[in-house]
């Protein structure tokens, strides 16, 4: 077989991987059961599982999956950067789009200069972020997985990619129902992608632009130099180099002419002609371009059982305990000023985590709860729960409740960060309690007839109890209203009491903290 072969078969693999990743993200949206394999490339994520063992202090079986990463690693090389990362696919594909060097003016090639003038200062910048993950972990603090780039994918799609779809499919409905031959098109459409494949009810999420804005910065930076994100900043990246300095398969150049065309062709820069056009194994993604360019078929994939040489970009030991003892400093003096906070009674975790330390010891804030939660009540922290809970969920019930019915997003979860609970003992998992707004409330208040919250409380027992009173009205006849009152005992928090009170704005009736 020929080298061009292995080279579209990298790419059909690539490929495969994203079309996988895709599938997988809309099997599990917002679905009350859980995909089986809804967190696959979560699991295969080493950072992720290594991340989420040192901080928990506790083997994750779940996230054992990721030792089949680092094995491939050892064997072939950063084989995951450049044949499976979803992420790294979306990098590729943008750069297909991309402008021409010519067409980016001279600030964007000023940007380019600058980066290749500073490109080994810039190579150690994944390595320094990869450090103080791991010490933050250690730490038990998970704050910086909001880096992981199958967090990084996940969250974007989740909070901001998907509902846009959403919304945009709506308005193309919506244009195509006003053509009255179409209407039969969209009955269709509608029937086929509401529910299968997009919900029905589509969410908003805080911080949705941000996330959004966020990830268009890490495309751009493919202007400036392709994976950019990849090559400099991504911390799984630094921690499969790492790796890949062991691997067995190596690229090796054969009897070489020194034309440069294998070094011209790589977009990771990892091939140096003054080292006699030696590719480094930590920085080659075993993309396999240089194979098609080098014309002679020169270059092999050969057994090599010695480690890599070092690289004068390779942080020396020096920095590297600089590194680590800053980022231990750093880290002690932020978690001593976050534990003397108490979380607000607002913030309302997910079932079964309602322990909020060791809540976030195992969130790797990667969304899959969000993206599984069928009401869209569950939304990612900003600054609610201080910079340690910085993307982790929280139900928010005036925009979704908690469903009774569901239980996904503890089947979903990684790291058991949210337990996986049957349905029954989810059920009776206590979230928070409801309190009423005797000022707002419409019958308390008003004196105006209203039941909602009682009639939606899907408690058998009804955690809300309706109280008649005889009071008398603007035009001084008694009238008997019905008040709710919150019987705390059987209150399971889910919110969907404040989720469908029909005031406008801040609901008279509000779930707290348990």
């Amino acid at each position: 077989m020929s080298w061009r072969w292995w080279r579209r078969i990298r790419r059909g693999v690539q490929w495969l991987a994203l079309a996988l990743y895709i599938y997988l993200l809309f099997a599990a949206l917002q679905r009350r059961v859980a995909f089986p394999l809804a967190d696959l490339f979560l699991r295969l994520d080493p950072l992720l599982a290594a991340s989420s063992m040192l901080a928990a202090r506790a083997w994750i079986p779940r996230l054992a999956v990721g030792l089949i990463t680092v094995l491939v690693t050892l064997l072939l090389g950063r084989v995951w950067c450049g044949w499976i990362c979803p992420l790294g696919t979306v990098l590729d594909l943008a750069r297909a789009r991309r402008a021409k060097p010519k067409q980016g003016g001279d600030r964007l090639a000023k940007a380019r200069a600058s980066v290749l003038r500073h490109d080994a200062a810039w190579r150690k910048v994944k390595y320094l972020l990869l450090v103080l993950l791991l010490v933050g972990a250690l730490l038990s603090n998970l704050t910086l997985m909001v880096l992981d780039p199958i967090t990084i994918l996940t969250r974007t799609m989740t909070t901001a990619i998907l509902p846009a779809l959403n919304r945009a499919v709506t308005v193309v409905e919506g244009a195509m129902y006003g053509v009255r031959p179409l209407r039969g098109v969209v009955d269709v459409l509608e029937r086929a992608l509401r529910g299968p494949v997009l919900p029905v009810k589509q969410g908003v999420y805080y911080g949705s632009l941000l996330f959004a804005a966020l990830f268009a910065g890490l495309l751009a930076l493919n202007l400036v130099a392709h994976r950019f994100w990849c090559r400099y900043l991504c911390p799984l990246g630094g921690l499969l180099a790492l790796l890949a300095r062991f691997s067995l398969i190596r690229r090796r150049p054969a009897r070489c002419t020194s034309c440069g065309a294998c070094a011209s062709t790589c977009d990771m820069e990892a091939i140096h002609p003054e080292q006699g056009y030696e590719a480094d194994p930590a920085e080659c993604t075993v993309c396999l371009d240089c194979l098609t360019a080098c014309r002679p078929q020169r270059i092999a994939f050969r057994l090599q059982a010695r480690p890599a040489p070092a690289q004068p970009y390779d942080p020396t030991r020096r920095q590297f305990l600089a590194a680590l003892g800053a980022s231990a400093l750093g880290v002690t003096l932020l978690e001593g000023q976050a534990s003397v906070a108490l979380p607000h009674p607002r913030l309302i975790r997910p079932p079964g985590a309602q322990d909020e330390r060791a809540f976030l010891q195992r969130c790797v804030r990667c969304s899959q709860c969000m993206k599984v939660c069928p009401t869209s009540g569950l939304q990612p922290c900003l600054d609610e729960a201080g910079w340690r809970g910085l993307g982790t969920p929280r139900l928010v019930p005036r925009l979704g409740h908690c469903d009774y019915s569901c239980h996904a997003c503890g089947q979903v979860c990684p790291t058991g960060a949210i337990p996986p609970l049957s349905l029954p003992l989810k059920r009776q998992e206590s979230l928070g309690h409801a309190y009423i707004d005797t000022n707002r409330c419409l019958p308390w208040a008003d004196g105006i007839p209203c039941i909602v919250c009682e009639e939606m409380c899907p408690v058998p027992d009804k955690a809300i109890r309706l109280i008649e009173e005889t009071v008398r009205g603007e035009d001084g006849q008694e009238v008997v209203l019905q008040k709710p009152h919150v019987l705390r005992d059987l209150c399971i928090g889910c919110g969907i009491c404040e989720y469908r009170c029909p005031l406008e704005g801040e609901a008279a009736i509000r779930v707290r903290r348990a």
